[in-house]
């Protein structure tokens, strides 16, 4: 049941992308990092593999980069305007916490560049973090340069490595079903590490 989900989304995607060209994947990736949780690591590859037939290599990261910071404005927004009080109602639901509210603040406060730049280039915290960031009031200025900055390399490196397995299709499509459980298990092992982490943070401050 899960596999034919995953395979269903990745069908998605790749339409997506054939239909709409460098849009589709600026698109893509605005969802991505608007809080919703639709892997890049299917988006990026998938579009590099249409280098160069239909696409060259920058036109895709630059696209991938631009619909991260489009995605990740209006993910701010909502952090900046009523987002304490979300978490405080909510954020239970998703292992938030006051304390996590608090701190989370107080980090983007002293180094808020650094940090939007380092999580825009790991799995599964690139997704969410645009909310902590708007919520602790980053300069919107340096929010968008930072978000592009890390962008960029982690859209572009997906790129490159959809371009190179995209030279070799014909051997590898046997085992492209294989390639994406490959993928799944990865995905569910950062998002089970993120579970654990956060369920000890909270365990420690009860």
């Amino acid at each position: 049941m899960i596999s034919q989900v995953l395979e269903a989304l990745a069908a998605w995607i790749q339409g997506v992308i054939s239909a709409m060209g460098y849009a589709g994947v600026g698109g893509l990736m605005a969802i991505e990092s608007a809080c919703i949780p639709l892997p890049s690591e299917v988006i990026m590859p998938f579009a590099g593999s249409l280098v160069p037939a239909r696409f060259s290599l920058w036109g895709v990261g630059l696209a991938g980069a631009i619909g991260c910071v489009v995605g990740s404005i209006p993910a701010y927004y909502l952090g900046a305007h009523g987002g304490r009080a979300l978490v405080l109602k909510y954020g239970r639901y998703i292992l938030l916490s006051k304390e996590h509210l608090d701190w989370a603040e107080t980090f983007f406060q002293r180094r808020g560049d650094v940090t939007v730049f380092v999580a825009r280039l790991l799995p599964v915290v690139r997704t969410f973090i645009a909310f902590p960031a708007g919520v602790a009031r980053m300069p919107m200025g340096k929010f968008i340069a930072y978000t592009f900055a890390g962008s960029l390399p982690w859209c572009l490196g997906l790129a490159w490595v959809g371009m190179k397995l995209g030279e070799h299709i014909d051997q590898l499509k046997p085992w492209f079903h294989r390639f994406d459980a490959v993928l799944v298990v990865v995905g569910l092992l950062a998002v089970a590490w993120f579970v654990r982490k956060q369920l000890k943070a909270r365990r420690a401050l009860s």
